[in-house]
């Protein structure tokens, strides 16, 4: 079985300004159509973004699973996030191997979990 993460499923109530909010808070991803009629969905390496629309039995905000993106300097990343309006909910905390980890919300209320080495400032 392979164990890889295929696809994030966000639910939001307006799927055109979270693929453009995803764009801005990713901005290595690629805006990718797939099948008749077409469903957008955003690249970042081998992960989809899945923008859909919330509903009744999945509605946007901060419940259940989150997933945590690695990246290569906390700090750097953490800033990016808020400059283009994700809000802190969780920590920052320091964990294990000197790295520190949060969680922030999109627009929509959904988390958003961030980890990766911390360096000390001027390095």
């Amino acid at each position: 079985m392979q164990s890889a993460i295929a696809a994030v499923m966000v639910h939001v109530t307006d799927v055109e300004a979270g693929l453009a909010w995803y764009r801005r808070a990713f901005t290595n991803a690629r805006l990718e159509s797939v099948g008749e009629p077409a469903f957008k969905r955003l690249n970042v390496g081998e992960i989809h973004i899945e923008v859909v629309p919330a509903d009744d039995k999945v509605p946007s905000g901060p419940a259940g699973s989150v997933v945590y993106w690695y990246v290569a300097h906390f700090e750097p990343a953490l800033l990016h996030f808020q400059s283009v309006g994700a809000t802190l909910y969780r920590g920052p905390m320091s964990i294990e191997n000197e790295e520190r980890m949060c969680q922030l919300r999109d627009p929509w209320g959904n988390c958003i979990g961030l980890r990766g080495p911390s360096f000390p400032e001027g390095t």
